[in-house]
């Protein structure tokens, strides 16, 4: 049963010319060569260091009125994120239907095996790839997200330039090396972004935040689902007759432990100083009202 949705958004979503004829290489898609990335990447932490030590010289530490910037930025990003997720679970769907006949061949089971792992041989082409690229794209547009934060905080920090570098090559890989389990991380990951950044733009409009750490724990869930895939993909890989782009795939996941660790170790950091903001409050609380109560008595 196929998901339902309107004729023409499954057009324009998964059966466009453009998506089915797309081919990952230097003459048909922009941003497809090795120099690109490392100019894009080196530019980008030149970029926010730089304006980081501008505005520390210039203003100190006072942020900076940024209007409906970071509101509108929050809902592109959210948008783009519910439509690739949209067009790669269309897409996908369409690939398994319309491949299924080929997987005897190819020792592919079951719709989770392809989704873990791609027949070794296959070439970034076609409906699935094309929503790779976007979601490639789309990590441009997430670094927009650092100088922001810079303007609007007047911080900078290791974690932010190396997590955005680092998921930009990633994102590049998987199109590079037509790396297994790009789909499932795809699709989880443009969730979460559009749960996160619909949240964020939520609260930037002066609507009221959730009473619990919404975003660190959709992040933290997020990774979790994504290192238990990554035991699939490594089963099937050495049971299953192989996978495509394991080599990526390899490099991915020392990239990715190292993302998780560099979190977990940020994400328990900010809750200890929030605990420890909290305590101090509390304290200085109690010690006020102890003096309203002496000097009553």
């Amino acid at each position: 049963m196929g998901i339902p949705m309107p004729e023409t958004a499954k057009f324009y979503l998964s059966e466009h010319p453009t998506i089915m004829n797309f081919q990952w290489s230097p003459a048909h898609a922009w941003g497809s060569t090795w120099s690109f990335l490392f100019a894009t990447i080196a530019a980008y932490i030149a970029a926010a260091s730089s304006l980081h030590l501008l505005l520390l010289l210039i203003r100190g530490r006072h942020p900076l009125p940024l209007g409906p910037f970071p509101a509108l930025h929050s809902l592109a990003v959210a948008v783009a994120s519910a439509a690739i997720f949209a067009g790669m679970i269309l897409c996908a769907e369409a690939e398994i239907r319309d491949t299924r006949w080929f997987w005897r061949r190819t020792r592919t089971a079951t719709p989770i095996h392809w989704l873990l792992c791609f027949p070794v041989g296959t070439r970034p082409s076609g409906r699935v790839f094309f929503w790779s690229y976007a979601f490639y794209l789309s990590r441009f547009l997430h670094l927009c997200r650092t100088f922001l934060t810079i303007l609007r905080r007047r911080k900078l920090t290791f974690f932010q330039l190396f997590n955005q570098s680092i998921l930009l090559v990633m994102s590049f890989l998987w199109l590079e090396f037509s790396q297994s389990f790009q789909v499932l991380a795809i699709l989880s990951t443009t969730l979460l972004y559009a749960i996160i950044y619909g949240y964020r733009f939520w609260t930037e409009v002066g609507l009221p935040g959730a009473s619990f750490q919404l975003v660190g724990s959709c992040q933290l869930a997020m990774l979790g689902c994504h290192v238990a895939c990554h035991f699939g993909v490594l089963f099937l890989h050495l049971l299953g007759g192989g996978c495509n782009g394991i080599g990526a795939w390899v490099f991915n996941s020392v990239l990715n432990a190292a993302i998780l660790l560099l979190f977990l170790k940020f994400y328990v950091a900010r809750r200890s100083r929030k605990r420890e903001e909290k305590e101090n409050s509390s304290s200085s609380r109690s010690r006020r009202s102890e003096r309203i109560e002496k000097k009553g008595s």
